[in-house]
């Protein structure tokens, strides 16, 4: 009837036999109706809709039939939620069938967002609409129910961010649509599987205490009842986020006193296939404090070694403080994932205190403490237990500690832990090296820099390798080595890619630091893209103090590139944490970064009230200062022409820092001492300290340390380099190479960073218009642009429309003149 509507003469002979009341065979029929399609001469398409509730078998092979003999004018379409029982395989191999799946029905993210501002006409944000799109998968009817419900609401903001399954016509669609139409023995699967993040047979299995679950899923999959295949091989499915949040609601509802079983169950399995994570998972959910406690024993090197500290944190949270204080490896295994995730380090002590207490009560014969699998704790146990509790201590109390106390409980540790406690001893060499550098002893301390990273490397811990190479590459940045620095951050960056996806923000600190080399070296475009990837993990990060490092070098590397907004981002972002803060060397740094910042863009009034607020006086003293503070507030005092006091301040810390060691910090006070003393017209002693501050920045190729600081470092620049090829000038000294170098990009950077050029713009360049700006300058065309930042062609256009916008230009010899009148190239 169908195919008569495109033409009446198709199967009319076919529709008589069909109505005679003499049987005739029904292969007969079909061939007498596929000759008269064959014979019309036309294409045509003949859709069967709802195939999926058709159950006759006859019609079927009836389909079946006319698949084989089909017309090539046929094409036959058949709209169907489940795989129809036809020889599909065999007509997908022989490339005559085309699919269309769920997947190819989803929508796209442009479809999402015309659908629902377009058809639904509702006002929402692009990220609202990225949000609706992961919530529903890009399930049609989802999203047109999600529009439907938030029509004619005021909070759609609120709605969105709250949008779940619990939905009233989410959960009405799935519940009549799905789950009503499922048997009892389909329905409580479902249910009882909804428990589970993924889904396989076995685990189905043993969660639900049946014995058919992979025909069960098989089946689901066919039906397309929300099933979602994880591989190719059909082993590993999960249901649909909408639906899973249907079930798990109605099993709360129907069964809640079986969740926790359920989950126990899962939680053994997990735990027979080694899968501790997961099976911490299930054990967390159901409650069973000792399966979680020694679950938490029997996989916690392996979440060391991934970094999986926040989650060892989420597991341990429901667990009783009485169960805690009674077993000590339990509450030193919490203590030293609250060190890696607290800032203040107040749960780790107090954790660790709990452990202390715990193994005290144990060498006095407590039989109550036990090994978290209720095993009895030997000797050998007691002493491996207090050596770790020693190296805890160190971790979050060596800044209370004398070095001849933390020299003493180091050995101590060192003496009770086993051979094999290759990461606590590592990080105690860590601690022992921290000694030295507070000692500012470096060359002693890179000898315990390298002990803690053999020991880290035996144990395979990537996340505490990471951190101990990037302290090593700081601590040859300090000595002056800017490329040992260099290949240590980048070691620090290979090791961390081994880390689990919670701990990635250990990228944070070696990008900074590799930021802050490349910085120093004058590759501005590559600080620039290493400290933007940097300040993306340092978002994910569990706040570890680090963190100032990374805004503080990230202020530099912004006011180098005349993004001054960023720079005051950076600044804000360090005064939020440091608010909380009780250790001394936050308020430190956050003040060098204020003062720097302040003194950059001549906003002299806001850093006098950073001065006030630290009592910084000329009196500092260079042996019991921060010496970066200390630098800063010598900055300031020049900025406020307060040469001579700023001259004696600086001739009192250089032999400080010589004394220690810091070649980076007297290089920078060098500089300054050269300004002060030129101002005040000591033309030798100027020379002198510039003399020596380019002798020891030749071996590093140090720049942006002459460069910073402006146009009188440029013109005594000048000075020396003429002094020197007269034969006058001071003992010590750069070649002439180096001096020509730091003069000559020295005067291309001069003025970058001063009040009197970026502040000038009313929106400045961000960092990414400033490095096509300087592209463009280099003579590339827009597309050559595109290629070198592997960026399209149309953002470029649209970043370069903003720079003209923000340079008052129209085209670009404007723009490149106006960038040059700001220092900007």
């Amino acid at each position: 009837g169908a195919l008569r509507t495109i033409d009446p003469e198709i199967g009319g002979h076919a529709l008589s036999q069909l109505l005679a009341q003499e049987r005739v065979p029904l292969e007969q029929i079909l061939v007498s109706l596929l000759n008269d399609i064959a014979s019309a001469g036309q294409h045509m398409a003949l859709v069967l809709d709802d195939y999926h509730v058709i159950d006759s078998q006859t019609v079927h092979q009836t389909t079946q039939f006319v698949l084989d003999h089909q017309a090539r004018q046929l094409h036959l379409v058949l709209a169907t939620r489940a795989d129809p029982p036809l020889e599909l395989a065999r007509l997908r191999s022989q490339g005559e069938m085309i699919e269309a799946r769920a997947a190819d029905l989803r929508f796209t993210g442009g479809e999402t967002e015309a659908f629902l501002t377009e058809v639904m006409g509702l006002p929402l944000a692009p990220a609202e609409i990225a949000a609706l799109e992961r919530r529903t998968e890009g399930w049609i009817s989802g999203l047109q129910l999600a529009a439907l419900s938030m029509q004619g609401r005021p909070d759609l903001h609120h709605y969105v961010q709250a949008f779940a399954g619990d939905d009233r016509y989410i959960v009405d669609y799935l519940v009549e649509e799905v789950l009503r139409r499922q048997p009892p023995d389909v329905r409580d699967f479902l249910l009882h599987t909804s428990i589970l993040d993924r889904l396989c047979g076995p685990l189905c299995d043993a969660v639900t205490g049946q014995s058919n679950a992979k025909a069960v899923l098989a089946s689901l999959e066919l039906r397309n009842v929300f099933v979602v295949p994880l591989d190719g091989k059909r082993q590993w499915y999960r249901y649909h986020q909408l639906f899973g949040d249907v079930l798990r609601a109605h099993l709360m509802d129907e069964q809640p006193a079986t969740i926790a079983r359920l989950h126990q169950r899962a939680a053994m399995w997990f735990e027979q296939q080694a899968m501790i994570a997961d099976a911490l998972e299930h054990a967390s959910a159901s409650g069973d404090h000792a399966l979680v406690a020694r679950l938490l024993a029997a996989g916690f090197e392996e979440f060391e070694h991934l970094g999986q500290y926040a989650s060892i944190a989420r597991w341990a949270a429901s667990l009783p403080e009485e169960m805690i204080r009674q077993r000590p490896r339990l509450a030193l295994i919490m203590a030293k994932a609250a060190f890696w995730i607290e800032p203040n380090h107040d749960a780790a002590r107090k954790l660790t205190s709990w452990a202390e207490a715990a193994i005290d009560s144990l060498e006095q014969g407590d039989p109550g403490a036990v090994h978290d699998d209720g095993s009895v704790i030997g000797f050998d146990g007691r002493r491996a237990l207090r050596g770790e509790l020693l190296a805890l201590k160190l971790f979050h109390s060596s800044r209370l500690l004398s070095a001849e106390e933390i020299g003493e409980i180091a050995e101590d540790a060192l003496a009770l832990l086993p051979p094999e406690k290759h990461s606590l001893r590592g990080m105690i060499h860590l601690i022992q090296a921290g000694i030295q550098l507070d000692l500012i002893d470096y060359p002693a301390a890179l000898p315990k820099l390298e002990r803690s990273i053999q020991e880290v490397r035996r144990f395979d811990n990537p996340t505490a390798l990471a951190c101990i190479l990037e302290q090593r590459g700081n601590v040859s940045v300090a000595m002056g080595q800017l490329e040992y620095g260099r290949r240590s951050f980048e070691e620090a960056l290979l090791a961390a890619q081994d880390v689990s996806a919670e701990s990635t923000w250990v990228f944070c600190g070696p990008l900074a630091s590799l930021a802050g080399v490349q910085l120093e070296r004058g590759d501005l475009a590559g600080a620039v893209k290493h400290m933007t990837k940097a300040l993306e993990y340092a978002g994910q990060s569990p706040r570890r103090s680090f963190l100032l490092h990374a805004w503080d070098t990230a202020c530099e590397v912004f006011i180098a590139a005349g993004d001054v907004a960023r720079a005051r981002e950076q600044v804000a972002a360090a005064e939020e944490f440091a608010r909380g803060a009780r250790d001394f060397r936050f308020h430190a740094e956050l003040s060098t970064m204020k003062l720097n910042l302040h003194c950059r863009l001549e906003e002299l009034d806001a850093a006098g009230a950073v001065v006030e607020e630290r009592a910084l006086s000329p009196r500092l003293d260079p042996a019991t200062s921060n010496d970066r503070e200390l630098l800063a507030y010598a900055r300031y005092l020049l900025a406020r022409q307060h040469n001579l006091e700023a001259l004696r301040l600086l001739n009192r810390a250089v032999p400080t820092l010589r004394e220690r060691g810091r070649v980076e910090r007297e290089i920078k006070a060098l500089i300054l001492l050269t300004v002060a003393s030129a101002r005040l017209g000591d033309r030798p002693a100027a020379l002198t300290s510039l003399g020596r501050a380019t002798m020891l920045g030749e071996p590093g190729r140090f720049f942006w340390s002459f460069a910073g600081e402006g146009p009188e470092v440029r013109m005594e620049l000048a000075s020396l380099h003429s002094d020197i090829g007269s034969g006058h000038g001071p003992g010590e000294h750069g070649g002439a190479a180096y001096l020509d170098y730091l003069m000559q990009a020295a005067e291309k950077r001069e003025g970058v960073v001063t009040a009197a050029g970026v502040p000038a713009l009313e929106t400045p360049l961000t960092a990414r218009e400033i490095e096509i700006l300087r592209l463009i300058a280099a003579g590339l065309k827009n597309q050559e642009v595109a290629d070198r930042l592997f960026i399209s062609h149309s953002t470029v256009k649209r970043h370069i429309a903003n720079i003209y916008g923000k340079l008052h230009a129209s085209h670009r010899t404007e723009a490149l003149n106006a960038a040059r009148a700001l220092s900007l190239l």
